[in-house]
């Protein structure tokens, strides 16, 4: 038999602790199994490490030794696993615009700590989420998640309206919120940040025309086919020569969400950066 990690773990707790009861509760294993993994580790040492009494309980000369050997090596190692964990690469997916300041900000704090993000344009993060092909999805729709993620709000951004550049609305001075209630609406239903009821009061028989992802969304409001809303982050980073982005003071914002799973838990390097955005 050759020496393994957890002869060194179990002979750590044993020797910490100085009972073998204490040290099985923390090492959530048996008494039995763990004076079995002590006597195997002695068998490979061709030693004993420890003097074992009903009076009393100390290490050999032998054991100190080897105490001393075992700690320096199972830290070293556990710093080195560390270290790679934290250094693994993070994968985020968007369906639509990164927050331009969160993100530059989020990856230089992830990125000097050793990690790496990777980011990926995929239609619909939350199924490339659930799936294990990203670590974190990047969010902006508001919608019930399954049990085994978790959401978290970053950042809250300003809905303009977006209309054809044919529409009479485009050559509006001034628009309420109430004021396009009426008009037919284009939603994009996986990633989408507005539909019929993102106004206090949805009309049943507004025309809704339906699509998947944000191209599109933009291409269906430049044909005229209905109006939309999107954050204002779109005026400047998603310009359309058949679009018009307009102000609309009253239009209720929309949010910016990290989601990831929590089932099962999140390996360390998720975890750190979520700690640091």
């Amino acid at each position: 038999m050759d020496l393994e990690l957890r002869h060194l773990r179990a002979y750590l707790a044993v020797a910490e602790e100085r009972n073998y009861t204490r040290a099985a509760h923390r090492l959530h294993m048996t008494q039995p199994s763990l004076t079995r993994t002590i006597q195997q580790l002695e068998r490979v040492l061709d030693c004993r490490l420890i003097e074992r009494t009903s009076r009393r309980f100390a290490l050999t000369d032998d054991g100190e030794q080897f105490l001393t050997a075992a700690r320096r090596i199972v830290a070293d190692l556990d710093a080195a696993v560390a270290d790679l964990q934290l250094r693994s690469a993070v994968s985020i997916g968007f369906s639509w615009l990164l927050p331009d300041a969160w993100f530059a900000a989020a990856r230089t704090r992830f990125e000097a700590l050793g990690g790496h993000v990777q980011i990926h344009r995929i239609d619909d993060p939350i199924s490339a989420l659930l799936s294990g092909t990203i670590d974190i999805a990047l969010f902006r729709k508001d919608i019930r998640l399954p049990a085994q993620l978790a959401t978290r709000v970053i950042a809250t951004e300003r809905r303009v309206l977006a209309v054809s550049a044919h529409s009479p609305l485009a050559r509006a001075r001034f628009l309420n919120w109430n004021d396009v209630a009426r008009y037919p609406l284009v939603v994009n239903t996986i990633t989408g940040t507005t539909d019929e009821t993102s106004w206090p009061t949805p009309r049943p028989a507004r025309p809704v025309v339906t699509c998947t992802n944000f191209d599109e969304w933009i291409e269906l409001i430049a044909a005229d086919r209905g109006i939309g809303a999107v954050p204002e982050l779109a005026r400047h980073r998603a310009p359309h020569p058949g679009v018009v982005y307009l102000d609309v003071p009253d239009a209720p914002p929309s949010q910016v969400h990290l989601v990831w799973r929590v089932t099962p838990a999140p390996p360390r390097s998720v975890q750190r950066f979520l700690d640091v955005a």
